[in-house]
């Protein structure tokens, strides 16, 4: 098992010294669940939707609850699972524990391509896993993919609303500030046209807990032109929040 990198010596115990469902309690938690990266949406909406809190979520930095509402007539969950890839998997086994199944995330990344649009939906069919988390999930691989149901359910609700996507590979890196213009270029070279920092984690741990997940992106800075362009992405919070709605919409379209 051991190898000249430890991220490489994966193990594949099912059993780990610490098991979500043998720390966290089960809860009535809808199966449906939505993973909302954007704050200033959650904040916006807990005014305006009636949100009920399900569980708390505590890590050093505060609480991460997890909500229920209604939508469509149906119970559906959501929370923030915080940022970055190791975080992010950790909020998402704790909800699995709770009782959540079938889960969209919904997040903005940056683009490779200067030529899409800031606002431009996205959506990652698979992740290339240039992280730490979803080593200790799945045998080394240089992608891993979306649950295709989740993928479908997606795409089933674009193309209902008519809204223009695109299907692409995902970058996902732990090294924000270390993103050259040579390691971009090969992301590119393999079909990515965003990078993020948690999608390879989310659906490594999917897989591994067989649970369905899809995300859903739109497109925030640029790190495609000469130079970084940040182009305001965090800002315009309609766009935010039409992506968290599309995803609440998909979320109940998961079909496994």
């Amino acid at each position: 098992m051991k190898s000249c990198a430890p991220i490489l010596e994966f193990d594949p115990a099912k059993t780990a010294i610490i098991e979500p469902v043998n720390i966290i309690r089960g809860v009535d938690a809808p199966e449906c669940c939505v993973l909302c990266f954007f704050q200033d949406v959650l904040t916006r909406l807990a005014q305006k939707v009636p949100f009920q809190k399900v569980a708390r979520q505590r890590s050093e930095m505060g609480m991460h609850p997890l909500w229920e509402f209604e939508f469509n007539g149906q119970r559906l969950a959501v929370f923030h699972p915080g940022i970055g890839d190791s975080f992010a998997a950790a909020m998402l086994e704790e909800v699995i524990a709770r009782g959540c199944r079938k889960f969209i995330a919904c997040g903005s990344a940056g683009v490779l391509d200067d030529q899409i649009a800031m606002g431009h939906v996205l959506l990652p069919l698979s992740a290339v896993r240039d992280e730490g988390a979803s080593y200790h999930y799945l045998e080394a691989a240089r992608e891993v993919s979306a649950t295709p149901a989740a993928v479908d359910a997606i795409e089933k609700v674009l193309n209902r609303n008519e809204i223009p996507y695109i299907r692409t590979k995902t970058w996902t890196t732990s090294g924000l500030y270390r993103e050259t213009r040579q390691r971009m270029q090969i992301r590119k070279n393999e079909g990515c046209l965003t990078v993020e920092m948690e999608a390879a984690a989310l659906f490594a741990v999917a897989k591994f807990r067989n649970v369905a997940l899809g995300q859903i992106l739109y497109g925030g800075d640029s790190l495609g032109g000469e130079m970084w362009d940040s182009r305001g992405f965090t800002k315009d919070i309609s766009i935010r929040e039409k992506l968290f709605w599309l995803a609440a919409e998909a979320c109940l379209e998961i079909r496994k």
